[in-house]
């Protein structure tokens, strides 16, 4: 058992050594062409990645293209050092062929997805910043990645949204901005030009208000206890609750402060002495 042990300790030994002494040159210049290889893909990553940034293209996008032509080299360079040293990197080839092939139908989920993030970040029909909704989700835009995309609601609660079902999809997109609506009645004998200077005056004097566009105030309808004037007003879409609390807070201060009459649903009820 033990011969037996150590004669094939001395062929694989021996097969070493031939081995060693056949490709010792090869060797050194394989190891050279990878050194080189990997400082040439970093250095051109990085090269690719300052020329798209200069052109302003997407970060996550120049990202993405940094990494894939540095993926690309380095796998060129294995290819080469294998071949420099005498190792056949055909049955690698149509093992890394197969391995893709397999890959590519067990993540299929995930490629279109990846696939979608692409096409996103290349048509930028939305930008980090921008408040969209899509399929009844609405919230501002904090990330974009290749596979999914991050939102922020006005809760602060972040949605993750898989980038399939962003593409192809109706995309309603109001940028940074968010419209909120109120509105409050006011008695019919009160002066209704009075109560929408007064609302105005609380919209523009909130620093969170957008300037561009306008807000709008006036008469919406004429209620059965009152006459309702609604106004409407553009905010950060992160900010949203605080700014309509303010606001509301602030028109019902102005409006009280003017005396003017807030009225409630109330009911007549005529009674005829003549029913009894």
């Amino acid at each position: 058992m033990i011969s037996t042990e150590i004669e094939q300790f001395e062929k694989y030994y021996t097969m070493l050594t031939e081995y060693l002494v056949t490709y010792s040159m090869q060797i050194v210049g394989a190891v050279f062409i990878v050194l080189i290889g990997l400082w040439l893909a970093q250095k051109l990553a990085k090269v690719v990645a300052s020329i798209m940034t200069r052109h302003n293209v997407d970060i996550t996008l120049t990202n993405f293209v940094s990494s894939v032509v540095k993926v690309l080299l380095i796998v060129m360079v294995i290819i080469i050092a294998l071949g420099k040293i005498g190792i056949s990197v055909t049955p690698f080839v149509a093992a890394i062929g197969a391995a893709s092939l397999g890959a590519g139908l067990a993540l299929q989920g995930m490629l279109s997805n990846y696939g979608a993030g692409l096409a996103i970040i290349a048509t930028r029909p939305f930008v980090v910043g921008d408040t969209i909704e899509v399929k009844n989700v609405s919230g501002q835009v904090k990330t974009i990645e290749l596979g999914y995309t991050i939102l922020i609601n006005e809760e602060k609660v972040e949605i993750t949204i898989p980038n399939k079902h962003i593409v192809g999809e109706i995309l309603h997109n109001s940028f940074s901005y968010s419209l909120v609506k109120g509105e409050i009645d006011i008695a019919y004998n009160a002066c209704s030009d009075t109560a929408i200077n007064l609302i105005e005056n609380v919209l523009n004097a909130n620093e969170l208000v957008a300037k561009n566009p306008d807000s709008q105030v006036g008469i919406e309808r004429f209620a059965d206890s009152g006459v309702t004037i609604s106004y409407r007003y553009w905010v950060p879409t992160t900010k949203i609750i605080e700014t309509k609390l303010a606001i509301n807070g602030g028109v019902y201060k102005a409006i009280n402060s003017a005396n003017i009459e807030i009225p409630f649903p109330q009911r007549v009820i005529t009674i005829n002495k003549s029913d009894f």
